[in-house]
C-alpha cells in the first residue's frame, strides 16, 4: 500500500468480476501495476505453496466504462487480479503487442473465455482466459488521431474489443500502425 492509499483509507478500486464465459473486463491502465501476496478470501491470511513460497499476483487497476449503483461514487475504475492461467493470458498480450510489460496509459482486457478441466475430483472446473494488450504509446496514438479513430470500427459495449463474437480477434490499431508491434508502416492498413 502507498502513503496516499493509506491516508485516504480504502484498499483501491472495487475488483472485477468475471462471473460467466464471456465476461470482459479492461480498459485504460490507470496505475502502475503491483506484484503482492495473494490472500486467502475468507480469512485474509497470506497464501503459500506447498514448500513455504508465497503465492503471488499482480494487481491492474483499469478505467472501465461499468458503474455499478451499489457502490458509491464508482468511478469504473476496476482492479484485475492477474494470477494462474490469466497470467499466462496476460503474458501472451504483452509478447503479442511487442511489449516488455504493462505501463500506465496502454490498455489491458481480459475475457474469461471457458472453464478448463478440474485438476482434481470434487474441484471447481480453472477459469480460462484470453487477454489483449495494446502498449501506450500506440494506444495514444489511436486516440489523438480523428483519421485513425474514424477508419476504426466502433468499440463495443463495455469497451470490450472483441465485439460480440466469443473468439478473440487481432487487437485494433490506428491506420498505418501494425497491431502485432506498434510500428508505425507506410500509408497501407495494418494486417489483421
Amino acid at each position: 500500500m502507498d502513503a496516499n492509499s493509506f491516508l485516504m483509507g480504502g484498499g483501491g478500486a472495487p475488483t472485477a468480476k468475471f462471473p460467466t464465459p464471456g465476461t470482459t473486463v479492461g480498459g485504460r491502465i490507470t496505475e502502475s501495476p503491483k506484484v503482492e501476496q495473494q490472500r486467502d478470501i475468507q480469512s485474509g491470511e497470506a497464501k503459500f505453496w506447498s514448500d513455504g513460497n508465497p503465492m503471488m499476483q499482480m494487481v491492474v487497476t483499469v478505467q472501465t466504462d461499468e458503474r455499478d449503483p451499489a457502490i458509491e461514487d464508482d468511478d469504473g475504475r476496476r482492479r484485475i487480479f492477474v494470477k494462474g492461467q490469466m497470467k499466462n493470458a496476460v503474458a501472451d498480450a504483452v509478447r503479442q503487442a511487442g511489449a516488455k510489460g504493462l505501463e500506465v496509459g496502454g490498455t489491458l482486457h481480459v475475457r474469461y473465455t471457458h472453464d478448463g478441466e478440474p485438476k482434481q475430483r470434487g474441484f471447481s472446473a480453472p477459469k480460462q482466459y484470453a487477454a489483449k494488450y495494446v502498449a501506450a504509446a500506440v494506444s495514444e496514438l489511436g486516440a489523438d488521431t480523428p483519421a485513425s479513430a474514424a477508419a476504426a470500427p466502433a468499440p463495443a459495449p463495455g469497451g470490450d474489443p472483441w465485439g460480440t463474437s466469443a473468439a478473440p480477434a487481432a487487437p485494433a490499431a490506428p491506420a498505418g500502425v501494425n497491431s502485432v508491434t506498434g510500428e508505425i508502416t507506410g500509408n497501407e492498413p495494418p494486417p489483421f
